[in-house]
Parts: structure tokens; sequence; C-alpha cells
């Protein structure tokens, strides 16, 4: 998908989609022929480029105000935010699962993108528009917008320490830290009555697979969405850890899933999707064997898969 990268005035203020370091999703995305609504739901990959992006412009910055333009998000923001955060240095940006986590100095603020949330970097002032909830004003000169057009998104500060926050307690492991292997996905799919599908997308099991990424792993590892849990061996699970780490990784170097209309950090669009083998492909001939692929709905989501390469 090519963006059209050429300036653009806004209030008195020149900027492009590179300059404004578009982070997550801007509201649109222009191509040759139009303008795109944005959809898609920011996954562990896209929230992981988002950390990226964001870090060069936050880490060491002192926030000199925080704006509240809307405080209707998924739980109210605090109206004592603004207070709270003000003269705060920014120590580093980290990422917990589908969280982001703004070490400061005296807590930390979870900020979770919801299913619509977008972070970037526009100058400060920059006129807000209808969506944006949010502007963290920076010493740097330049401000950190929310952009939340379904208000599912969430910003909560925390003091002491945020792993131990209910939202993020009992949290699985990371997908690529030692704990998360074949041997700890056999043991607790020994008690799961679900699919396999269903396991892997358990966040409080396994963190940031999502949908889009699930049917890919399924793929990966040559096992079908609707396979009982219970019945996976300790090869189908050793293969399921190598898959899921294979293909986030491959989703976050190239920054992300496209999905018609994700742009990373940079202004550039996420090329992931163009190498996705199943996902959103049903009818299309599998890339490995030629074989029509399917699709199906579990749990009111869609599913996609190979009936000759899974079993």
């Amino acid at each position: 998908m090519d963006l059209l990268l050429a300036r653009r005035r806004q209030g008195g203020v020149h900027v492009s989609l590179i300059e404004a370091a578009v982070f997550g999703q801007p509201r649109y995305v222009t191509t040759r022929r139009s303008r795109v609504p944005l959809t898609a739901m920011p996954e562990l990959p896209e929230v992981e480029t988002t950390r990226r992006g964001l870090e060069p412009h936050l880490a060491g910055q002192t926030i000199l105000r925080l704006a509240i333009h809307d405080h209707r998000l998924r739980w109210p923001v605090d109206a004592r935010l603004p207070q709270t955060l003000a003269g705060q240095r920014v120590e580093s940006v980290e990422r917990r699962a589908k969280y982001l986590l703004l070490r400061l100095t005296h807590g930390t603020v979870l900020w979770h993108l919801g299913m619509s949330g977008s972070l970037r970097v526009v100058p400060s002032g920059l006129p807000v528009d209808p969506h944006d909830h949010i502007d963290l004003i920076l010493s740097s000169g330049h401000t950190v917008r929310f952009n939340d057009p379904r208000r599912f998104g969430s910003v909560i500060y925390v003091t002491g320490d945020p792993q131990l926050h209910p939202l993020l307690a009992k949290l699985a492991p990371e997908p690529f830290d030692a704990a998360f292997d074949g041997a700890y996905l056999w043991r607790i799919s020994r008690r799961r009555k679900v699919s396999v599908k269903q396991l892997i997308m358990n966040g409080q099991l396994v963190t940031g697979v999502g949908n889009i990424y699930a049917s890919e792993v399924l793929f990966q590892s040559g096992i079908r969405p609707r396979r009982q849990s219970r019945g996976l061996n300790r090869d189908d699970t050793a293969r399921l850890v190598k898959a899921i780490r294979k293909v986030l990784r491959q989703a976050i170097k190239v920054g992300g899933t496209s999905l018609r209309d994700y742009v990373n950090p940079d202004g550039n669009p996420g090329y992931f999707r163009q190498k996705l083998y199943v996902y959103e492909r049903a009818g299309e001939p599998c890339r490995n064997c030629g074989t029509s692929i399917r699709a199906l709905t579990q749990g009111q989501r869609s599913t996609y898969y190979c009936p000759a390469c899974q079993r």
C-alpha cells in the first residue's frame, strides 16, 4: 500500500506523515485511490513497534503538562492525572503484553491502545481532532497524542511495582521469555477443554498471540485450529512455541501488520501482511501445497487454515 507522503498544512503548521512520526494508526491512510478508515486492532507486534518508535522521543524528556480532551476511555481518566504527571521525567518506555509502560520519576503509566487506539508524536500546539483524547506535552517541544475512536483504550497511573497491578499480575509469560517453552505449554494444555487456537489466544496462559497471528502460528506448526488442546503431545507444543516466536519476531521486524491501514512509527506501511500464509486468504491456494485455504468461525472470530498442511 502506497502512502501519499506529500506535506499537508494543519493549523498553520506543515506536517507530513513522516515528520509527524505517526505511531500506531493515523485516522486515515491515503492511498493513490482513496482514504481508508482505520479498523485494525493493535496486537503485540504493533504495540512493540509503537514502543520502539516512542522511546527515542520520550526517554529523558520531562512532562510539562498532560491535557485531557476527553476522559471517556475504557475507564474514565483520573482528573488528578495532569497534576500527578507534571514535572516528572520519563525514564524508559517498556512493554508488557499489549500494555505500554511509561516509567516515570515517581511512578508508571500503564497505557493500553484498546481496539482502535494510536499514539503519535506531533508538534505541540497542533489542533485537536474529534478522537484525540489525551496530549502528553514534553520538554522537547513535541506532544505525544492519543487517538482512540472506539475509546477502549486506557491510561492508568500506578506507584510501586507495576507488575503487581491487577491488570498485569495475572498475565502469562512473554513469548520470548525462557519460562515460555514447550514443557510449559504442554503442562497447561493437559487440563484445558478448549481448542488449541483458544489456548494460545488466552492472555492468562500465553501473551501476545492475537487473532491474526494465531492463524499464522497454527499454520507454521502444522496444527488445525479446532484440535483439542488436551490432545497435543510434547512435539506439538514444542512446534507451537517455536512458531509463536518465529511469527511474532517476523511481524515485529517489519513493523507489524498493515491490515489495509496500519502505519508504523516512521509513516511507512507494515508489510508483514504480504507474508501471511492463511489469514484472510480463504479460497486462495496454499503457498505451500496449493490446496484451497478454508475459513471458519471460532468464538466469533475468523480463523483460516490449510486442510492439507495442518492436521
